[in-house]
């Protein structure tokens, strides 16, 4: 049996307060230790309990009197939400049991490959044995067509992180596109020097303060410009016209996990007729969230809805697909499309309202999708449909940012259009360790030193985005060397993140 659960390996499931730790813990501990209770089984009961503490309180179960007490919580106001990992671990096992419920029938049920394709790894002595063989499974799949593995990849949930994989034109996988669609990065330029972040620095802090927003309850009054919520889609599908309102309350906010708004300094190295900006050092601001929740139900929606339609082995029964003939497959394109279009104006939104209040418009917005879908053409002519998990958009002259982490630099890349890489590229430095991971062998004064060293000021941040967790963004850039010019450096100084008690959830 393993060692005792502790609370930062439940602190993934949600954010408890410090004064519940002790119940949850002697709970925890009582199903997995006396009870034998795996620790997986652990999670999921309590997960489940944390998302209806009433139903559980109100029967006899192995959790009801700790059930009681947060139903006694979320009666007094103080409800306690799952993270998206919390989520995602009932709602994998409710599309499991769908399955099991008809006898594992559905619609279509598929085999894998017995020969994978062949697929391209860049930087592969810095990705993770589990990233490997999640692409392995992928690239089995029957409607395969092509696959690349970014060097910043590491595992998650079906396709890995930094994982790009090309199917048939007609095909699309809802967690190949992942949980937070259309997540993006975007960056102002300002044509101010570097030294402002000297001189002003406690104008640069509240400005950034005063106009950001984050995690789940995050939501804004005062819009710049709300005319994405004019698209015509909004009432084109019944789940997307359900979270209209949300979406609208959100717009102008961030997520949480590895989303930020900073503050920074962008060198441009050398006058480039792509990135249209003189050579030297400006004042920038570098952004990335994506869709909200409004991106994150579609998602979970469509994914159990894939795995209901398409039957895959176990290994591979979060690559379901949905195919674009059918309405559910039309329904996801068009609420995945328009998560992006959301997703844009959400950065815009940001990037507007802290522009005016500098009192300064920005000569220069560049952004990219990562989380996304899109209808490609492969180097042969072949039309496909190229899902890119955490990997950036990198075709001939095609300008992207790969950041770092909060206190590496970024990189502005002028994209190579590499057809082993299928166009794409890395989407940041990547994890070598998890989230729970970093709970429990990173500290807080660690983190410090670290953020002290680069001169850099972190307004809220966890121990899940420390430094010390991700690969150095350098050796990841040389991994790519063949499918990107790095044309500008971003060095962050001030830096926005969720606070630790508004950690309710995770993206990549």
């Amino acid at each position: 049996m393993d060692t005792e659960i502790n609370i930062d390996e439940i602190k993934f499931l949600a954010n408890i307060p410090d004064e519940l730790h002790a119940p949850v813990l002697r709970v925890a501990n009582g199903l997995h230790q006396r009870a034998k209770y795996p620790k997986e089984k652990v999670f999921l009961l309590l997960a489940k309990m944390i998302n209806s503490p009433k139903k559980f309180a109100l029967s006899r179960n192995k959790v009801t009197n700790l059930a009681k007490i947060f139903y006694e919580y979320k009666r007094n106001g103080k409800e306690i939400t799952l993270t998206d990992d919390g989520k995602e671990l009932i709602y994998n096992e409710e599309a499991v049991l769908t399955l099991e419920e008809k006898g594992g029938q559905s619609k279509h049920k598929f085999d894998l490959r017995e020969e994978k394709l062949h697929y391209t790894v860049f930087g592969k002595e810095h990705i993770e044995e589990g990233a490997l063989l999640q692409m392995e499974t992928a690239v089995s799949l029957p409607i395969s067509i092509a696959g690349a593995l970014m060097p910043d990849a590491h595992q998650g949930y079906g396709l890995p992180i930094g994982g790009v994989l090309a199917t048939e034109a007609d095909k699309v996988i809802p967690f190949a596109v992942g949980v937070d669609i259309a997540c993006r990065m975007c960056m102002s330029v300002f044509d101010l020097p570097a030294d402002y972040l000297k001189r002003e620095p406690h104008l640069l802090k509240k400005i950034l303060t005063e106009n950001t927003k984050f995690g789940m309850g995050g939501e804004t009054t005062r819009k710049y410009d709300d005319s994405v919520m004019d698209l015509a889609e909004w009432n084109s599908v019944k789940i997307v016209r359900n979270l209209k309102d949300k979406a609208y309350r959100q717009l102008g906010t961030s997520g949480t996990g590895n989303h930020f708004v900073e503050w920074g300094i962008v060198e441009v190295f050398e006058d480039d007729t792509l990135l249209k900006l003189p050579k030297g050092t400006y004042l920038s601001l570098l952004s990335h969230s994506g869709s909200r929740g409004f991106g994150g139900n579609v998602a979970n929606h469509y994914s159990k809805l894939a795995m209901q339609k398409t039957v895959l082995p176990k290994q591979a029964a979060h690559l379901a697909w949905l195919d674009l003939n059918t309405q559910e497959g039309q329904e996801y394109w068009i609420a995945m499309n328009l998560a992006g279009e959301y997703a844009s104006a959400n950065h815009h939104e940001i990037h507007n309202k802290i522009a005016r209040e500098l009192g300064h418009k920005p000569i220069r917005m560049i952004e990219n999708h990562h989380n996304f879908a899109w209808k490609e053409q492969l180097a042969d002519g072949t039309d496909v449909i190229v899902h890119r998990k955490g990997a950036t958009p990198a075709g001939a002259n095609e300008l992207g940012i790969i950041p770092g982490s909060m206190s590496q630099p970024g990189y502005v890349i002028r994209g190579k259009g590499s057809a082993e890489a299928i166009n794409s590229a890395s989407h940041g430095a990547g994890r070598v360790m998890s989230r729970t991971k970093a709970f429990s062998t990173t500290t807080r004064s660690e983190m410090n030193n670290v953020l002290k060293d680069a001169g850099i000021q972190l307004i809220g941040g966890d121990l899940d985005e420390s430094p010390m967790v991700y690969k150095n963004i350098d050796d990841v850039i040389a991994a790519q060397h063949d499918l990107v010019t790095v044309l500008a450096k971003f060095s962050p100084k001030i830096v926005r993140m969720a606070d630790p008690n508004r950690k309710e959830g995770r993206e990549d």
